[in-house]
């Protein structure tokens, strides 16, 4: 049985080149995986579903390493659970002549000790890039905010809508509950509009 997985960061990249990949091997839609997020751990659905479908002798193909998983540790012991535990194979296809774990197999000890030795390399590239990439969102998050640019919900202060619900409420025409529920706001949100408003006249 031959298996696609597929992973892009976030959900608004786009899948569509490796998924090319996958149907120009001929893989079946329905054993096409794919998980749209960070390769930081291997918690992701698509890919733990796959992994429980996979037996003995199937192959599994990924278009990169980096598909795969960003972190050092858990690339190594994934691919040695699938090639070795399991007895399946994975094939990337980015470096298939160093990457098809059929090709170790057939060296015997000496296969396992260059892929080994191949996989800690490209592993620790992959967490690298993962890094690097974290630092770069970090750098443009702090130019960002340098710029004034502000991140998250646009913080709403006191409108004129609950200007009137408030005084309404001070007055005793409602009930503090009524408010909220009028104005749709949770009770630490509007006890602290309600002190906005007092504390700016």
């Amino acid at each position: 049985m031959k298996f696609g997985y597929v992973r892009v960061s976030s959900k608004d990249q786009n899948t569509e080149r490796q998924l090319k990949k996958m149907h120009e091997l001929g893989i079946e839609e329905r054993y096409i995986f794919v998980d749209k997020q960070s390769g930081k751990d291997f918690d992701r659905p698509k890919y733990q579903a796959m992994k429980m479908m996979i037996r003995e002798k199937d192959l599994v193909y990924l278009d990169a390493l980096g598909r795969l998983g960003r972190d050092y540790d858990g690339i190594i012991r994934e691919w040695r659970d699938i090639t070795r535990e399991v007895n399946a194979d994975i094939i990337v296809l980015e470096n298939e002549s160093l990457f098809d774990s059929r090709k170790f197999k057939t060296m015997g000890d000496l296969g396992k000790l260059l892929e080994d030795q191949f996989l800690s390399m490209l592993s620790y590239v992959a967490e690298q890039e993962r890094k690097k990439i974290k630092q770069r969102q970090a750098e443009g998050i702090e130019v960002a905010l340098g710029r004034g640019v502000r991140f998250g919900r646009p913080k709403q202060g006191v409108t004129e809508d609950f200007k009137k619900v408030y005084h309404e409420w001070k007055s005793g025409g409602m009930t503090a509950v009524a408010a909220m529920k009028q104005l749709g706001l949770k009770p630490n949100t509007f006890y602290r509009r309600a002190k906005e408003l007092v504390k700016n006249g």
